[in-house]
């Protein structure tokens, strides 16, 4: 790709203009936001890493889209970060608003790009992107269960004692208190981790995952995860600019898929240089469908919140 931009310099921002840019995923990867001279001088704190790094990928700073326009994909990150007390959901009508001013300027910019939405309440923050630009939903995406899916088989891994490279797993449904991870499909090596862990054991690794963001919000008092979450959104990303067709757990506008329509939803996508390639419907049990069919509802009743 020749251009990539993330908006929005904070710490989820700047550690994936970073990492785009390390990854050398586009010529150019451009770094947006409003506060004057932070994506100025953060841009160019990276570009000089570039010689020590060995990339060639240039990186900018801009407060407005010219510096983006053509973009061939945006990572949005902006949007007020979460306190400590505070869901995702409390977080909407904030980001709400942000995240459609930020739409209409990647439309207006780059009308043909891909969004890769970061910012919270995920799957909601979808949705107005999706409803903004009139994108088709093969090039509106959200970067959450991949983020959902890496705590939880690092959590795996910590309490297996395994490598993390050899837990396979994937968690579905909304990015929040309501995401359903599979523990029908989670192995190790292609072991069911079942036969290697106990279920008191494995519920509380599904409920610290569930819990993995506030954890961490906890902990840092003035904001949240960033190390983790600038990962996984350039993980979609890299899939995407290689056309990898990767099957990632990704927030998917949902038309049918699972009985479940009219929403954004976490599901295993398809990732490949078009955006979406496809959502593969796996067998759940009746618990797990359940679990995402009550996800999909919450999820509907956070967008009742916002007003487009």
């Amino acid at each position: 790709m020749k251009k990539i931009t993330v908006v929005g310099a904070g710490h989820v921002g700047a550690t994936t203009a970073q990492r785009l840019a390390e990854k050398e995923l586009a010529r150019e990867i451009v770094l947006v936001d409003i506060l004057e001279g932070i994506p100025q001088g953060k841009g160019l704190d990276q570009w000089e890493s570039a010689p020590i790094e060995g990339f060639d990928s240039r990186v900018i700073g801009s407060n407005d889209y010219g510096a983006a326009a053509g973009s061939d994909l945006f990572v949005v990150t902006a949007g007020i970060a979460r306190k400590p007390g505070m869901s995702r959901d409390d977080l909407v009508k904030t980001n709400a608003g942000i995240v459609r001013a930020v739409s209409e300027q990647i439309r207006d910019a780059s009308p043909d790009a891909i969004v890769v939405m970061v910012s919270n309440p995920l799957d909601v923050m979808c949705w107005v992107a999706k409803e903004v630009t009139g994108f088709p939903r093969e090039r509106v995406l959200g970067m959450a269960g991949v983020l959902d899916t890496a705590r939880y088989r690092s959590f795996l891994a910590e309490a297996l004692d395994v490598s993390v490279e050899d837990i396979q797993a994937m968690v579905l449904g909304g990015h929040g208190d309501t995401m359903v991870p599979l523990i029908s499909y989670t192995t190790v090596s292609g072991i069911p981790v079942t036969q290697l862990i106990d279920r008191a054991a494995l519920e509380a690794i599904v409920d610290r995952t569930r819990n993995g963001g506030a954890e961490i919000v906890g902990y840092l008092k003035t904001g949240s995860a960033y190390y983790a979450p600038s990962s996984a959104a350039v993980q979609m990303v890299e899939s995407i600019v290689k056309n990898k067709r990767r099957v990632l757990p990704c927030a998917a506008w949902l038309e049918g898929e699972y009985g479940i329509d009219g929403v954004y939803l976490g599901v295993p996508c398809k990732l490949g240089e078009r955006g979406l390639h496809g959502i593969l419907e796996v067998e759940l049990s009746a618990g797990e469908r359940a679990a995402l069919e009550q996800s999909a509802a919450a999820v509907r009743s956070t967008m009742e919140a916002v007003e487009l």
